[in-house]
């Protein structure tokens, strides 16, 4: 065994990375987040969301899809938990008053849970959503059916609950680069570390949080960078690298990174990668 393969299979014994969560939201509302605007839209528009809906985003980051449903008039509330730094940027662009103006009254956006939303008397929500893509983490569905478990309650009886999911992995041409992910992290790591996604992960969710799924769809959300530093900028924000950076170190995950986009980069130095993203429909009971 040469003494690279020792490296990568060993646990990282140096100081922990130094990651700026800051620099890390803003790279993914700047760069990443836009990469799945084409699965807001299929969903918004084929559950027709309008100024009668009232939603709760589940891991709602930076606040994308939530402007785009404030757009069509809905009521949108937001929770994460996980990035307070993301939850910041969702303010700036959804509440106005961070340029002096009104915010909307029916605009809510909590760094927390479900819970700390969960109003007595307040209208119950009619849709919820968890736009945050699974199946490429291990451990990942175990908590999302948690975060389901607590949002629930606040829905009405049949209310629609999304939730969605990478596409099978030879659909997916970004596969072939997350897979440094899993080749660079601490193998005995059981939750963190990537894997291909399976063709059940989000009915099994589904089944594990007491929901009844009604429907699905395949969307098309290909990944587009300007050059191939935007595309590792944006990759890395998304934390599927997280485990490998924490097994390895910074440099190594961002030179292996690089090689594994070089076969999607274009004469024009763009980068792209055509995926297809899987969503389901499932319904409160």
């Amino acid at each position: 065994m040469t003494p690279t393969l020792v490296r990568q299979h060993l646990p990282h014994a140096g100081p922990a990375p130094r990651v700026d969560p800051c620099a890390r939201a803003r790279d993914w509302a700047e760069i990443q987040e836009r990469m799945l605007v084409p699965l807001h839209e299929a969903v918004y528009e084929r559950l027709e969301v309008g100024t009668g809906t009232r939603l709760l985003g589940l891991g709602c980051g930076s606040g994308l899809a939530l402007l785009m449903a404030a757009s069509r008039g809905a009521a949108v509330t937001g929770v994460d938990s996980r990035s307070p730094e993301r939850v910041t940027l969702a303010r700036e662009r959804l509440l106005p008053q961070t340029w002096g103006t009104r915010a909307r009254a029916d605009t809510r956006l909590v760094d927390g849970t479900p819970e700390d939303v969960a109003d007595a008397g307040a209208a119950a929500f009619n849709l919820v959503t968890a736009f945050e893509p699974i199946g490429c983490v291990a451990g990942d569905s175990e908590g999302l059916v948690e975060l389901l478990e607590s949002a629930t309650p606040l829905a009405e009886r049949g209310a629609p609950v999304v939730l969605a999911g990478w596409g099978p992995p030879e659909r997916c041409a970004t596969s072939s680069v997350l897979r440094v992910a899993a080749k660079l992290a601490d193998p005995l790591r059981r939750v963190g570390s990537w894997r291909a996604a399976r063709r059940d992960d989000l009915e099994e969710v589904a089944q594990r949080a007491g929901l009844k799924p009604d429907g699905s769809g395949r969307v098309a959300c290909p990944f587009g960078y300007a050059d191939v530093d935007s595309a590792v900028r944006g990759l890395l924000s998304t934390g599927l690298f997280d485990a490998a950076v924490g097994a390895t170190d910074e440099v190594q995950v961002d030179k292996e990174l690089r090689e594994a986009l070089h076969p999607h980069q274009r004469r024009d130095g763009t980068v792209w990668m055509a995926n297809v993203f899987r969503y389901l429909i499932a319904r409160t009971r």
